[in-house]
């Protein structure tokens, strides 16, 4: 896929005068005015609605800065790698996995010089060394209300409290680890969240084991929506974006958001770019309020400003995670372990999904 935004020059007395918003540390949102005049980028995502509302995000930057933009995907960690071996990288900022920029960091996509992003407006503990986040979404879980009525769920304790609140849980059951099933496990075993690590993995799993009959897995999306769809499940454990769409088409359910997992896209700079500076101005631009709301806007997925204040309908508002209250109860799960143990963790999930 490639998608164009060409932009006239501007005169060399705007760029001067756009350069004063600068003279002390960036502004997320703000470009100086004919700043990349000239210059290229190129930008990488996953294709569809998504790309297409970032490259949406990023019109004003584009016509402010004079850059021609480029888009091409999807991110593939095997095109990286080339780029970067053979000293050729053409792929200018890249919006990836949420652990990809961690496993990576200073070997496939450089160190972020945060002189030159303003990461202010960023909720705490979402900027990594090589990354910042692209978006958020929630996991989190939903129960249904003819089932609970008056005394429904209210945290992941209920979730695992199958005496106090009996019924069906729909769960991940795929085969790429999550890192935060152990955690949430840990959590429910009563080991306090300052003591979570070095996790206990098989302590955590076990967690889960002990409620085995009353687990349902889903192995993706559309099945975690049908489980609400259908009633299937009493609770459903599931991405955000899902229990919108479950929601949208009728299901009686209703959100929990207290620990809701933060889940993100990145955003990050392979090593090797032609112009490192011109990167960072796309990756402040992209964090600042407009940009992020138009995201908002045009994918429904909840923006990384926290200022930001998208005009989405009543549901999609409701699954926003940016405001106050919902980062309030927002729960970030340990990234960098994860990715430290990752081989650990995927042989011990491996065993759980089976059945082990």
């Amino acid at each position: 896929m490639k998608y164009t935004i060409t932009l006239s020059l501007v005169t060399a007395a705007a760029v001067c005068m756009g350069s004063v918003a600068f003279a002390e540390g960036p502004v997320a949102g703000e470009t100086a005015e004919g700043s990349l005049a000239g210059k290229t980028l190129t930008f990488v995502s996953y294709g569809g609605i998504f790309q297409d509302g970032q490259l949406k995000s990023l019109e004003d930057f584009v016509a402010k800065s004079g850059v021609t933009l480029l888009s091409d995907g999807p991110t593939e960690n095997a095109k990286i790698q080339a780029q970067v071996e053979a000293k050729n990288v053409m792929w200018d900022v890249v919006d990836t996995g949420d652990f990809t920029p961690f496993v990576h960091c200073g070997t496939l996509f450089q160190k972020l010089d945060f002189t030159k992003i303003d990461i202010s407006k960023v909720p705490p503990g979402q900027v990594g060394e090589c990354s910042v986040p692209a978006m958020n979404y929630a996991v989190m879980f939903l129960y249904n209300k003819d089932k609970f009525k008056d005394n429904p769920p209210k945290n992941w304790t209920d979730f695992f409290d199958v005496e106090k609140f009996p019924g069906t849980r729909g769960i991940p059951g795929y085969a790429d680890p999550e890192g935060y099933m152990v955690e949430l496990g840990l959590l429910a075993d009563g080991v306090p969240k300052d003591q979570l690590f070095p996790a206990d993995i098989d302590r955590g799993l076990n967690k889960w084991r002990s409620i085995r009959d009353n687990l349902v897995p889903w192995t993706t999306g559309a099945e975690s929506q049908q489980m609400m769809e259908s009633g299937e499940a009493d609770m459903v454990m599931v991405w955000s974006g899902r229990g919108k769409a479950a929601l949208a088409n009728g299901a009686n359910y209703a959100p929990v958001w207290q620990d809701w997992i933060v889940v993100k896209d990145q955003i990050a700079i392979p090593i090797g770019v032609k112009d490192p500076d011109a990167a960072h101005a796309l990756i402040n631009a992209y964090l600042g309020k407009h940009a992020q709301e138009v995201m908002a806007q045009e994918t429904s997925y909840s923006p990384v400003n926290i200022e930001a204040q998208p005009k989405v309908d009543e549901l999609t508002a409701e699954f926003m995670t940016n405001t106050p209250e919902k980062q309030a109860m927002a729960y970030n799960q340990n990234v960098e372990y994860w990715v430290a143990n990752y081989e650990t963790l995927s042989a011990k999930w491996a065993e759980f999904v089976a059945g082990n």
